[in-house]
Order: C-alpha cells, then sequence, then structure tokens
C-alpha cells in the first residue's frame, strides 16, 4: 500500500539549462565537450536515472543539429535567461517536481545529485544546495517543486527574473554540499582551465 503521503510526492522531472549565450566564454558553453559529448547532452544522462523525463531548455534557434535522442523544451518565457528556462518547463508540466541543473556545470556529479534528491522536501519551494563560493543559496541546481511556480510568477510581476533572489525570499531547504567543487560554474576561458585541471586529479 501506497502511504497517503508517499502519493502526494510529485515526480521528478530533470531539466538542463542550456539557452544561454556564453558571451563570457566566447563560445557556446552547452557544446563544450568535457566528458566524451557535448555537455548539454551529457547533463541530460547524468539526470536521467533521477527523473521520469529530462528535458533541456533552449531558445528555439538552438533546435537545429539538435540531437532527437534528447527532449528539446525551447523557452516560453523568452530573454529571461535561466529564469525563463525554469519557468517554462514549470508551466508545461504542472503538477512536476523539476531537478534543474545549468549546463556549465562540468564537476556536477552523481553523488551531489543523489543528496539532493535524498534531502528532497516537497513541502518547501525548492530544495537547493548553499554555493561554496558566495554562501548563497545556488538556483540552478535545485530541485523546484510545483509550488514555486507562482512564486517565480509573483517576483517576474515586480519585474524581477532572479531565480536566486526567489530561494532567498522564499525559505527553501538549503544544504551544504559534500563536494564543493562540483557546484563550480564555468563560465570564462580561465575558469575553463580550473575545471580542467580538477577533472584530471
Amino acid at each position: 500500500m501506497i502511504s497517503e503521503e508517499h502519493k502526494m510526492i510529485p515526480p521528478l522531472n530533470g531539466l538542463v539549462l542550456a539557452g544561454g549565450k556564453s558571451s563570457r566564454m566566447g563560445t557556446a558553453k552547452d557544446k563544450l565537450n568535457w566528458h566524451g559529448k557535448e555537455q548539454r547532452y551529457f547533463a541530460a544522462d547524468l539526470l536521467a536515472p533521477f527523473c521520469n523525463e529530462v528535458f533541456i531548455s533552449c531558445r528555439q534557434d538552438q533546435l537545429e543539429n539538435f540531437d532527437s535522442h534528447y527532449n528539446a523544451l525551447p523557452d516560453t518565457f523568452l530573454n529571461m535567461g535561466p529564469f525563463g528556462g525554469i519557468l517554462s518547463a514549470l508551466r508545461a508540466q504542472r503538477d512536476k517536481a523539476w531537478l534543474v541543473v545549468a549546463c556549465d556545470l562540468p564537476l556536477l556529479d552523481k553523488k551531489s545529485l543523489e543528496f539532493l534528491i535524498q534531502s528532497r522536501d516537497p513541502e518547501k519551494a525548492a530544495t537547493t544546495y548553499e554555493s561554496p563560493f558566495d554562501g548563497l543559496p545556488e538556483p540552478l541546481i535545485t530541485i523546484w517543486e510545483p509550488k514555486s511556480y507562482p512564486l517565480l510568477l509573483n517576483f517576474l510581476g515586480t519585474g524581477n527574473t532572479c531565480p536566486r533572489k526567489v530561494l532567498i525570499n522564499s525559505d527553501p531547504l538549503i544544504l551544504k554540499p559534500e563536494n564543493p567543487d562540483a557546484l563550480m560554474n564555468v563560465n570564462t576561458p580561465e575558469e575553463a582551465v580550473k575545471a580542467n585541471e580538477i577533472l584530471k586529479k
């Protein structure tokens, strides 16, 4: 018998945020090859064992040359960066929670995802990690519950499209990462060199 409580937990989808313009990197971050394939596909594969379905959040123009083995989810909230990708996913499947990861986390590992999912609190709007770099919640490796959708819309209504501000103002469950390197965003060529050195180790 499935307990009432267990039935209430929204199923988990995965979302790889790959719609950025990568202006600081100078080359498309979602297409960088850290692990033998484009990072957007590697990240989708990493999420797959934990999720019902996995989608790659992207701009309409990225659908050209898109691998048909993967699900694309073009933004329906346009020109809002990660905020638009998260909102588009929550709107597409309102009854699902979304495990969201950015495509610029080449050091993200299975254990960090496992810990996030095992610690998940579906009563909260989100379960997230504390960034080891600034101590603030890290919105780009977060489980966003269905109840976060109206919160994000409220922020959008005030002209604010920063997912981190939503987390700061909504009492999420915040976890300390066991492997801080896993949360390293790689946005510049310099950071890419550093990430490569860590990967070689």
